[in-house]
């Protein structure tokens, strides 16, 4: 089928503004703390230096996992009271 002139495709809903913006509301909500209030007077820059900032403080989100035996090991002798 073809659209008329002037016609806009069809937006699946996943892919629409409002079904988005909710689900970034409540993740922002239950991430960070924010209020309905925060997130719509926030800008997309603001919201992408929290996110980004909290991807970087999550260990297995930077795909370091932690430190591994040999330096745990070698941490553990240095400090015997710790």
């Amino acid at each position: 089928m073809t659209a008329a002139p002037g016609d806009r495709p069809a937006i699946p809903d996943d892919r629409r503004f409002g079904p988005i913006a909710a689900r970034l509301a409540g993740q922002t909500a239950l991430l960070f703390g924010w209020s309905p209030h925060c997130f719509w007077h926030a800008t997309p820059a603001e919201l992408a230096a929290i996110t980004a900032a909290a991807a970087a403080a999550d260990p297995a989100a930077s795909g370091t996992g932690g430190i591994d035996r040999q330096t745990l090991k070698t941490l553990m002798e240095q400090d015997r009271d710790g």
